[in-house]
């Protein structure tokens, strides 16, 4: 099989456990790594399926690399090779489909829930889990794409998860980070104080890193789980 190109844009956005997900299914992933100068590639020829990474910039920014990434996604749905994004990834998604991204009401960064929508979609893709916490860190949210299905909203961003094309959907955009690890969770906490004004009240959808660090234990598994659901579904439809 062709590789899985996975797209990373800031060293600390890492893809954390969609990596160990592929390494333990044996399905090959080569990382794309635009925060180390990698080249992006011109077509999507040498890849089986595409995976966009988050990271702390906006897709409405005047970076180089944008255009050209918009344009091999728009090239992978056309020619029905899957792909996902996470947070920044699916915001790079809508964008490219026509969407538009856009200042969320509120931060969120943390542990938020989210909830599945009453849909076909929603059901084929979460199978039973209707609601858990995901793991948020964005202060930007995408509209639906043209075709795409919302399978996951939220109380503080409307859209967390869709899914557009054939079969019930093969590619997957989402605004929650389902590929956290405890590692990458701690990395990120780092950064905390940078994210977040703390001479004011914080609102309800930011949480501090005690908070995270203290919910994670019973979140992060769950996460995991779904994770690996969506993972399986996603990866059923890479191109050979």
């Amino acid at each position: 099989m062709k590789p899985v190109a996975v797209f990373q844009h800031c060293h600390n956005v890492q893809p954390g456990h969609f990596a160990s997900f592929l390494d333990e299914r044996a399905i090959p992933w080569q990382l794309i790594a635009i925060d180390r100068g990698d080249v992006l590639p011109h077509d999507i020829e040498a890849f089986s399926g595409l995976c966009f990474m988050g990271g702390p910039m906006s897709v409405n920014d005047d970076l180089p690399w944008i255009a050209p990434e918009l344009a091999l996604i728009r090239l992978a749905i056309a020619a029905d090779m899957p792909v996902i994004g996470h947070c920044l990834g699916g915001q790079l998604m809508s964008l490219a489909l026509g969407g538009e991204v856009t200042r969320n009401p509120v931060k969120e960064i943390g542990w938020g829930r989210v909830q599945a929508t009453e849909t076909s979609a929603a059901r084929h893709w979460l199978g039973d889990a209707q609601s858990f916490d995901a793991y948020q860190w964005h202060g930007e949210t995408f509209s639906l794409p043209k075709g795409a299905v919302r399978i996951l909203g939220g109380e503080y961003c409307s859209n967390q998860a869709y899914v557009l094309g054939p079969h019930g959907g093969i590619h997957l955009g989402m605004q929650f980070h389902i590929e956290m690890t405890e590692a990458l969770i701690r990395e990120w906490n780092k950064d905390w104080a940078d994210e977040c004004d703390i001479t004011k009240p914080l609102p309800p959808s930011v949480q501090t890193t005690e908070c995270q660090l203290s919910d994670m234990s019973q979140a992060l598994p769950i996460m995991r789980n779904v994770a690996d659901r969506l993972y399986d579904i996603w990866t059923q439809g890479l191109l050979e």
